[in-house]
């Protein structure tokens, strides 16, 4: 657990649906067709690890780590509210999750950063993979 100011992040096993929902849209990242009761608790509950940040017990950050739970791991879904960007929440964040995986003897851990977030992993100890590139199934 980390407190920066009233700021509070630590690890948790379940979240509030609606405060979850309001990071992903907040990002960008909510489609409408979702059906967040039958999403989120699972993103939450079966993720390795999963963090929140919290002001006053209000959600206002998150980020989580998929594994294999032996050797790799991939952070994902990292995203702090607007209002409280730049306070060095979201990097509090990546350091818990690092922690987390590394205690549990992960020892490669990646992640897919959105454009322009080069230099903000990389203060974090992360370096662009070289002759390597993120794919996706098409749908």
């Amino acid at each position: 657990m980390v407190k920066s100011s009233d700021i509070e992040i630590r690890i948790i096993t379940s979240a509030d649906t609606a405060e979850v929902v309001n990071l992903y849209r907040s990002a960008g990242w909510w489609e409408e067709h979702y059906v967040a009761e039958a999403f989120i608790p699972g993103i939450v509950k079966n993720s390795t690890c999963f963090a929140g940040a919290f002001d006053h017990g209000r959600m206002i950050g998150m980020g989580r780590a998929v594994s294999d739970n032996v050797s790799d791991a991939y952070i994902q879904d990292v995203v702090v509210l607007d209002e409280y960007r730049r306070r060095g929440i979201g990097g509090e964040i990546i350091k818990i999750l690092i922690r987390e995986l590394k205690a549990k003897g992960i020892d490669w851990i990646g992640l897919i950063g959105e454009p322009g977030t080069e230099a903000f992993y990389a203060h974090l100890g992360f370096e662009t993979l070289k002759d390597f590139v993120p794919m996706k199934l098409r749908e």
